[in-house]
């Protein structure tokens, strides 16, 4: 087993959940146009800070006055997101060197490589495009796909040491095709999230359970989920009518039960199925959609707080790693089995008399 490998895979996730939850505290404390180009901020690689290079960027600039700490924030999760790349493009390099040993993985880490370069164009799109709702959700579910990439990577490796370790999760058909289809529902919640969130509509309903004091207030799904809206338009605040906010934030909440019903049924059959390793996963399953539930009702709740909208992005990372490694060791049990039929059968074989 390459242990550079693996290292790098497992570094690279964390890095990548970290840059996840900072651009979501970037998108949340409204810095995503503290600076107003890209790659750098105001012509510069440093955020402008000195009352002279402020007075420069903003003759540079006027549409845009300097706001340092926005600016600041902003530049911070570049220079994260680059090392991230970096780490990615590492990934890649060690996977090809040793693309002739036995079970070396290679393609994922090659994808990565074009799928981190095309984060970076989104990035890019998302200052020139004046903060485009479609660009920016994207973008989230870019820096999520990225996350469970390399995490899946780092599990895939790390599974081929632990197959006859007895580390893999023995389960039914049925909870098999459960964990896949809440691996699908959360990344589709996460995308609801993104809307949600990158329209500035997340509290358009300010009360629970119901929704400006009624169970159906009046909506606009057409306006609220049209993806492509005008260019040049600066989006930041967000631009919907109360209407169509109001359909997107109800549609993100039946999402959301959706997701509970669903992801918290699968953390029952772990349970059920009798296992160690398979009442672990329940428990974490069901204590991180916990969390994340409770941290979606303390935002209604408190007014959107950016410490726990933050930690409501990052809940839905973990609920997604959870997942990915769910289905990640469920994948891993064909092969363990297997072996253990094969290893069976040699012992029944050699215990017969001659």
């Amino acid at each position: 087993m390459n242990k550079a490998f693996l290292r790098i895979s497992f570094i690279a996730a964390l890095l990548a959940l970290f840059v996840v939850v900072l651009g979501a505290y970037v998108r949340l404390s409204d810095a995503g146009l503290g600076c107003p180009d890209w790659p750098g901020c105001y012509g510069k690689f440093l955020a402008p800070t000195a009352a002279a290079d402020i007075e420069v960027a903003n003759q540079a600039f006027p549409e845009r006055p300097v706001e340092s700490p926005k600016a600041w924030k902003e530049m911070i999760h570049r220079y994260f997101a680059s090392a991230l790349g970096l780490l990615i493009l590492a990934l890649a390099a060690i996977a090809w060197k040793q693309r002739k040993t036995p079970g070396q993985q290679l393609k994922l880490p090659l994808f990565l490589v074009l799928l981190v370069g095309f984060q970076g164009a989104l990035g890019m799109w998302t200052v020139t495009m004046l903060l485009k709702p479609a660009i920016v959700t994207l973008h989230l579910l870019g820096g999520m796909l990225t996350l469970a990439l390399l995490w899946w990577t780092g599990l895939n490796h790390l599974n081929k040491s632990a197959i006859n370790n007895g580390k893999s999760l023995v389960t039914t058909p049925t909870v098999k095709r459960w964990a896949l289809l809440g691996l699908v529902v959360v990344y589709c919640q996460i995308a609801l999230g993104g809307w949600t969130s990158t329209n500035y509509v997340a509290l358009h309903c300010w009360d629970l359970p119901t929704c400006q004091g009624e169970w159906l207030p009046p909506t606009d799904f057409k306006e609220g989920f049209t993806l492509w809206r005008e260019v040049g338009v600066n989006y930041e605040g967000g631009a919907l009518s109360r209407e169509a906010g109001t359909a997107v934030h109800l549609t993100h909440r039946l999402g959301a039960i959706i997701t509970f019903i669903v992801v918290g049924g699968l953390g029952i059959k772990l349970l059920l199925l009798g296992s160690a390793a398979g009442r672990r996963f329940g428990i974490l399953l069901l204590g991180v959609l916990g969390l994340q539930i409770t941290l979606g009702v303390l935002n209604i709740i408190l007014v959107l707080p950016i410490p726990i909208a933050v930690a409501h992005n990052g809940g839905a990372a973990l609920l997604l790693l959870t997942l990915i490694t769910i289905n990640s060791k469920i994948r891993s049990n064909k092969k363990s089995v297997a072996d253990a039929l094969i290893n069976t059968n040699d012992y029944s074989t050699s215990a017969q008399p001659s």
